[in-house]
């Protein structure tokens, strides 16, 4: 009967249902973390929240992210990949004039229209030029945080320009930009605890809540009190690496304030009835510039590598039918969306938007119960300079079409060659138990557990360059590595495989087809104007 009783209770709120029984969802993210730098990795880390949340839910061990801020992001709120979206080109840059398209339906928005209540909090990072693409404007009923991708964390300041303000429509509909002066002087990760905090205090029950939680920490520039690296990191020696104290407090002042956003749900009284996700949206930096550990994967942020795109991410709620485990699908960024759709009970065909064709998969199923996906392929990029068009119009709204011509393909060896792919381009792919990784794209390496020192892994194909000052890149290459004989990514073994990397590379054209193609970049001053980071271009 007991049994029975859960099964009743989980299909309930995994159906839909009445609005009260659908799930509080509650989606935090990191920024730029480590996969080793959480308690239940071995780091030497404090992190006694999320470890909490981890054993007692479930750790996604192949959860796929983009290499990069804006990709993740985009793809997440979507539900759509990079190569849809535009973010195949990478990250949103201050001045530049792009952003997640307007005909882009987002999780908030989809959640408003199913009666949630939708607040985000921290760093945006999908485009701020129009207004039109700012958070409120894309679904959230109220902002507070920042446009960027990044920012000092006492002074809130982007280049000495401050971005940090609260967006809301008063009682009178009309939209509201306040900027928070008030605040400077403040820790951003406590501002953004503390606000997550008071939403879940006075949140009215008889909507659901959906929360999005997105740090900048542990983010650059390595920014924290003497006082937190004293009572966090007081352990963590600073050699090789002297940021290391400091990356390691910022994670666990996050920490901290993650057990008071779990908290504070359990007070309410609504924890029994909420889905946690966390998540970071790419590995950390690799190399002199950084300070997080991807033990035991290769390479981090801005790679293709697993530890550029492979990170922390875990599930924790009550509604889990099996918890305290570890997850080995294959599951990826997009997924949430539709994860998130059908927990809301959307029919997106009962509203005026169009929906866009998802990529992601609902995958409670997979988590809770630990059944398997039945997925076998998560494409981590396609890059074509042939699909940046000359134009410089404004990116608003739809996909343009560009003709490419076709060039006849050649063999090496029995390996398809990359030259149908301008120098400069890249494709990685993760078919099975197989990583493809062809073009020229960045050459990253190893670091050893708690970012003491670089692992002193060459081979062949990799001569590490992580001290020099200019990143060196590999060009016109394929690696092939079978990640489960060799998770490290270590033995290029594409010459022993030349039918897999026929079979992967043969992929290409398919996803060329799902592109959309970008304008050539355009940047402008305008939107810093006045000492305030601020949408410049009028769509009226």
């Amino acid at each position: 009967m007991k049994l029975l009783l859960i099964v009743l209770l989980v299909v309930v709120n995994y159906v839909g249902g009445t609005t009260p029984s659908r799930p509080n969802i509650v989606m935090i993210l990191a920024d730029d973390m480590g996969y080793q730098d959480v308690g239940f990795r071995d780091s030497n880390i404090l992190t006694p929240n999320m470890d909490r949340l981890a054993t007692e839910g479930v750790i996604l061990e192949n959860h796929y992210v983009m290499p990069q801020c804006s990709p993740t992001r985009s793809s997440l709120l979507s539900g759509r990949h990079a190569i849809r979206t535009g973010f195949w080109k990478g990250n949103i840059k201050p001045n530049e004039e792009w952003g997640l398209r307007l005909n882009e339906t987002t999780i908030p928005e989809m959640l408003r229209r199913n009666g949630y209540a939708t607040h985000g909090i921290g760093k945006w990072h999908c485009g701020m030029y129009t207004w039109d693409h700012t958070p409120v404007k894309r679904g959230f009923d109220t902002f507070f945080g920042l446009y960027l991708g990044a920012q000092k964390y006492f002074s809130h300041k982007r280049s000495g320009v401050l971005d940090f303000r609260s967006n809301y429509y008063d009682e009178n509909g009309v939209f509201q930009d306040k900027l928070r002066r008030d605040l400077d002087g403040q820790y951003n990760t406590r501002l953004f605890s503390d606000e997550a905090v008071n939403l879940i205090t006075n949140h009215d029950e008889t909507n659901p809540l959906f929360l999005y939680l997105s740090y900048t920490a542990p983010h650059n520039p390595y920014d924290v009190s003497k006082k937190d690296v004293s009572n966090y990191a007081k352990g963590i020696g600073n050699k090789p690496n002297k940021v290391r104290p400091k990356y390691a407090a910022m994670i666990s002042v996050m920490d901290e304030g993650i057990g008071k956003v779990v908290e504070s749900l359990e007070e309410k009284g609504i924890m029994n009835n909420t889905v946690i996700v966390f998540l970071s949206d790419n590995g950390a930096v690799y190399g002199s510039a950084g300070a997080g550990s991807n033990y035991p994967l290769r390479g981090g942020k801005h790679s293709m590598f697993e530890g550029g795109i492979k990170t922390v991410s875990l599930v924790n709620s009550p509604l889990l039918n099996k918890s305290g485990y570890i997850n080995t699908n294959l599951l990826e960024v997009t997924d949430w969306y539709a994860t998130f759709q059908r927990m809301a009970g959307d029919d997106p065909t009962q509203h005026g938007k169009p929906q866009l064709p998802l990529d992601g998969e609902d995958i409670w199923d997979t988590i809770s119960n630990d059944t398997p996906l039945g997925r076998e392929e998560v494409l981590v990029n396609l890059y074509l300079q042939s699909m940046i068009q000359s134009s410089r119009a404004y990116e608003f709204l739809e996909k343009r079409d560009v003709e490419t011509e076709e060039e006849e393909k050649e063999e090496v060896d029995g390996i398809e060659s990359v030259a149908d792919m301008n120098s400069g381009d890249n494709f990685a792919l993760r078919w099975k138990n197989w990583k493809l990784l062809t073009g020229s794209f960045l050459s990253q390496g190893w670091i050893k557990q708690n970012q003491v020192e670089k692992d002193t892994i060459e081979t062949d194909e990799y001569k590490d360059s992580s001290k020099e000052k200019k990143a060196k890149k590999y060009k016109d290459v394929t690696l092939l590595f079978n990640l489960e004989e060799d998770p490290r990514e270590t033995n290029n073994v594409a010459e022993q495989n030349p039918d897999v990397v026929k079979i992967m590379m043969d992929k290409i054209a398919g996803y060329q087809e799902q592109m959309t193609p970008v304008n050539a970049w355009k940047t402008s001053k305008k939107g810093k104007k006045g000492g305030v980071w601020r949408p410049w271009v009028d769509r009226s």
